[in-house]
């Protein structure tokens, strides 16, 4: 058999208006009604603009077409295809929520952070969404820049970005974001920034962090919180803003002279074995790694700034740096170590700590999910005329 038609140019349609197109949908936004998401779309989110209108009805359709896979505005047509109508009422036109996005101000995405920490919070209480959050919960931060082309891309700029372990500066935007887990729970976004391409890692951090720790507590995590974050969040106001959230704290932390001179005066019988369940993949020496040596010592960050001193642990994990010359006869003389050090105040005993740290890397999991779904059109202008697919997201709602 063979296809007769340019997959590029063959077009399917879901037309039969006896038929559902997405049957699927109808548990999901029940639930969604539940959980009064277009209650409290309709009760925070308040815009100026005449296209601003039925929000209550708007941010539903919009919830609704992203769970149905659109990634645009103009995906946003499936939930219109067959008798769908019939199932659902208030659908908008694509055309009609996108010009309802592009009346967002700053101020109406801070409406509509409120709505998704409180609908969070409500889906956590209706659904086993967090299992064990009563017991341990874990927070995980950071960035990514996401790329985009043109010179007239509304609030991009180059910033770093890493692309195949390579370091290097892309022109994007630059989205920031927190993610809520346990032990028994895969993740859900707690709060996210979108900022401009030239904004650095931490900014905003320490704020987003407060907040994401509000919105965990408010999803039911009433036990033990740990926030895990990379060396650009190392920071008195970050670390500061967690424990002031009732969280504790683990940051990976850079190996300045102050670090290295923590990690000298750790005894050589301090050093533990680990081997590691899953071998880690090291970029340094591009090779898996799976065993290592953790050591902990205490120490006070940020002692220089009056009043802001943090005393907690330092949690060193040691890897042998292979001798690539030793099967050409160049044998090392003494072993030579490389050192990653993580600053944390979390009760839990050496080895758990140092492996808890680790799983840090499930927010990169998120990323990779929003590049290829919401952020695949993101930003929407290239020139003074919109580009049809994308998200109108206006400059206003960018910092």
């Amino acid at each position: 058999m063979q296809l007769s038609h340019d997959p590029l140019k063959t077009h399917a349609s879901f037309d039969d208006p006896n038929l559902v197109s997405r049957a699927g949908l109808v548990p999901v936004m029940a639930l969604a009604g539940r959980c009064g998401l277009a209650d409290l779309a309709g009760e925070h989110v308040k815009i100026a603009s005449r296209a601003g209108v039925n929000a209550h009805l708007k941010i539903p359709g919009l919830v609704a077409g992203m769970a149905a896979g659109a990634d645009s505005i103009d995906d946003m047509d499936v939930l219109r295809h067959g008798a769908m109508t019939q199932v659902f009422g208030g659908i908008r036109a694509p055309s009609t929520l996108g010009s309802f996005l592009r009346s967002f101000t700053w101020g109406n995405v801070r409406q509509l952070d409120a709505v998704a920490r409180q609908f969070l919070g409500a889906l956590a209480a209706g659904t086993p969404l967090l299992p064990g959050a009563g017991v341990l919960a874990f927070i995980d931060m950071d960035s990514m820049q996401k790329r985009v082309y043109g010179h007239a891309k509304q609030g991009a700029g180059f910033g770093h970005t890493k692309i195949q372990g390579k370091s290097l500066t892309t022109r994007g935007l630059n989205a920031l974001a927190a993610v809520i887990s346990t032990p028994l729970a895969a993740p859900v976004i707690a709060a996210t920034r979108l900022r401009g391409g030239k904004a650095n890692s931490a900014r905003g951090a320490a704020s987003l962090a407060a907040e994401a720790i509000s919105t965990a507590r408010q999803a039911g995590c009433t036990g033990r919180i740990v926030f895990q974050i990379d060396s650009a969040y190392y920071s008195a106001a970050v670390l500061g803003a967690i424990r002031r959230g009732g969280a504790s704290f683990s940051v990976t932390v850079r190996t300045d002279p102050k670090i290295r001179a923590a990690i000298a005066a750790i005894g050589q019988d301090a050093w533990t074995p680990i081997t590691y369940p899953r071998a880690i993949w090291d970029e340094d020496q591009h090779r898996l790694i799976s065993d290592a040596e953790v050591a902990e010592v205490p120490y006070t960050a940020f002692a220089s700034k009056k009043g802001k001193a943090i005393t907690a642990r330092l949690i060193v994990r040691r890897v042998r740096d292979l001798n690539k010359q030793a099967a050409a006869g160049q044998d090392e003389l003494f072993p030579v170590w490389r050192y990653h050090a993580v600053f944390t105040d979390s009760p839990f005993e050496l080895i758990q700590a140092e492996g808890q740290h680790r799983g840090h890397a499930i927010v990169e999991q998120v990323f990779a999910d929003w590049t290829d779904g919401p952020l695949a059109h993101l930003p929407y202008r290239g020139n003074s005329r919109p580009t049809p697919r994308g998200w109108p997201w206006p400059p206003s709602a960018i910092t």
